[in-house]
């Protein structure tokens, strides 16, 4: 059975500002939902139409997977990369599916979501290349994926962020999603984490 790994994973060596809140469950949440978030700026959300980059969104394809393993190396250090290992069982899993953001001239990999069906999908991971962040990649890839689960009958869509890591906070806020609460110790390095949740049917998410 694969041993499940952080769905988004954090940046390390942050220092969490919430961090002399972690044995309170409910103050973190109320201070994520509050858009109390320390010391980042927060750009403003591009619509579908304003991208900078002209990525095309297209599924997965086996001959990707290389360089998306490379991408995956690229955006996360060692130790909390995926193997290749790890990243084929997340792709091939029953229910999964990956989508491919590729450039529109030379078809190079700009970024890539794998994402999980069900009642409550699931985002596993979003990675796009360190060269073409704050583009809207990642916005697109989050938003086509959005729509893939709701076309396959998912009501809602979660995943989980470390605490401190403000900037996925912020890009998922800006997405409309909701903290529902935190997960102690998450992480393998003792971080608790933040489950979002979206509702995909256009309804408010709740705390819980």
């Amino acid at each position: 059975m694969l041993m499940v790994r952080p769905r988004l994973r954090h940046e390390q060596g942050a220092k969490s500002l919430l961090a002399k809140f972690l044995p309170h469950s409910a103050v973190i949440v109320e201070i994520a939902n509050s858009g109390a978030i320390p010391h980042l700026p927060i750009p403003p959300f591009r619509p579908a139409t304003g991208y900078n980059v002209a990525s095309v969104i297209r599924d997965f394809e086996p001959e990707d997977f290389e360089s998306l393993w490379r991408m995956d190396q690229a955006c996360f250090p060692a130790g909390i990369a995926y193997s290749k290992q790890e990243l084929k069982a997340y792709i091939r899993q029953r229910g999964a599916f990956t989508l491919v953001a590729v450039d529109d001239g030379g078809g190079k990999a700009q970024g890539f979501i794998v994402a999980h069906r069900g009642p409550t999908g699931h985002i596993v991971t979003i990675d796009v290349d360190p060269g073409t962040r704050r583009s809207g990649v990642g916005s697109a890839l989050l938003q086509s994926a959005e729509e893939r689960l709701h076309a396959a009958g998912s009501r809602a869509v979660g995943l989980e962020t470390a605490v401190d890591n403000f900037a996925a906070l912020a890009f998922y806020k800006r997405h409309g999603y909701n903290v529902l609460r935190a997960w102690p110790r998450y992480y393998s390095n003792g971080v608790d984490a933040l489950v979002l949740k979206k509702d995909l049917n256009g309804n408010s998410t709740s705390k819980k």
